[in-house]
């Protein structure tokens, strides 16, 4: 049916040109904040009219951004860890229930992704401050948490689906216990999903700046806090440095896992 249509080259040429235009316009501000990061002004110009790796010393000299990195960083590792076996075993239940069981949890899953972020930083203030988690790691690593599973679930669920439940039952039978049905069966087959969830937590973490301006302070301040207060105070090339080696940390942790992927 579709050898009637002519493989229309001028139509081709002008998808791959929409492409580009497109991948353009979303990359161009990145590629934009890469110059300025370099630039030996004191205030942000592009282009710049000297270079300098200022900046970049100024940041990693400093024990506050340093404190903020390391926060950030503990806390993006630690939600991954606890938002993908609490998302993957919120499809298992969706999967073994079904019907609207399962359309109910997944709804209250996702709430937190669809409730705009300002309430729910607000509610999670409130609810931090009745437990006495306000300004602690714990309380912020909640937040996170809380803002990770939909994502996690959202990337896992069609993979629980897809998954033939029959082997599982199969080594069950055959006396397998749940450990070794997970470790042998279950997780080889969904590893892949299970490494892009947890790279979504993380990336999730490591951009989340509504719920730590409000429950997150002092010691477990994080970098995209920081970094607002920053642009409050002083608006200097820190910023475009800290931007710059944060997308190479993203573009580095998708590769690793694209090469995992491949391998």
């Amino acid at each position: 049916m579709l050898d009637a249509y002519a493989d229309n080259h001028i139509a081709r040429i002008l998808l791959w040109i929409f492409a580009a235009a497109v991948l353009t316009f979303l990359m161009l501000p990145t590629l934009i904040v890469v110059p300025l990061s370099f630039s030996g002004s004191d205030l942000l110009e592009f282009p710049p009219r000297s270079l300098s790796l200022r900046w970049y010393d100024n940041f990693f000299g400093s024990l506050t951004w340093m404190s903020g990195l390391r926060t950030s960083l503990m806390l993006g590792g630690m939600t991954a860890l606890v938002s993908v076996p609490a998302g993957f075993l919120a499809c298992f239940a969706m999967n073994r229930t079904g019907g609207a069981p399962a359309r109910g949890i997944y709804t209250f899953v996702l709430m937190p992704s669809v409730v705009p972020g300002i309430l729910l930083a607000i509610g999670m203030f409130f609810v931090l401050a009745k437990l006495g988690l306000v300004g602690t790691f714990s309380g912020v690593l909640l937040g996170h948490i809380v803002l990770a599973i939909p994502v996690v679930v959202i990337v896992l669920y069609p993979a629980v689906n897809r998954f033939d439940w029959n082997q599982a039952q199969a080594a069950r039978s055959l006396g397998a216990g749940w450990l070794r049905t997970t470790t042998g069966i279950i997780l080889p087959q969904l590893i892949f999903s299970l490494l892009t969830g947890a790279l979504m937590a993380f990336l999730t973490s490591l951009d989340e700046a509504v719920i730590s301006i409000f429950v997150s302070s002092g010691a477990n301040t994080t970098l995209p806090k920081l970094m607002f207060l920053s642009l409050r105070d002083q608006i200097d090339p820190t910023i475009a440095a800290i931007s710059t080696l944060w997308t190479v940390l993203v573009v580095m942790v998708v590769l690793v896992i694209s090469a995992r992927q491949k391998a």
